[in-house]
């Protein structure tokens, strides 16, 4: 099985839990959110779109700083989490960068998975 295939499944694993959970199969956009409200800790439940879009890039930061492409600098007086970049990003075509980032999103997951979370 090749890894293209085997991510599928494994995205596909990822979207059937949401869809239990939630009653649908969400987005990559979508999960990136859900981890950034998570990694933010706050109880918040209503975001305007450009505290959505720094959920996803909290989301982003915080899935590929266990590859050391980022580090957590610190947070702000309202609690956001800042990241700086640590190391260059591979340069992926838009396919590339997207599975690249589902892999890690993945992982994320598995790892939470592992410790209890």
């Amino acid at each position: 099985m090749n890894s293209d295939s085997n991510l599928k499944i494994r995205w596909a694993r990822l979207e059937d839990r949401f869809d239990e959970k939630f009653g649908k199969k969400p987005d990559l956009e979508t999960v990136l959110m859900l981890i950034g409200i998570q990694e933010l800790r706050s109880s918040r439940q209503k975001f305007n779109k450009e505290e959505k879009e720094d959920l996803m890039h909290i989301a982003v930061c915080t899935v590929l700083s266990k590859d050391g492409y980022y580090t957590l600098k610190d947070y702000d007086s309202e609690g956001w989490p800042h990241f700086e970049k640590a190391r260059k990003l591979p340069a992926y075509s838009g396919k590339e960068q997207e599975d690249f980032l589902k892999d890690h999103v993945l992982r994320y997951f598995e790892n939470r998975e592992k410790e209890g979370l």
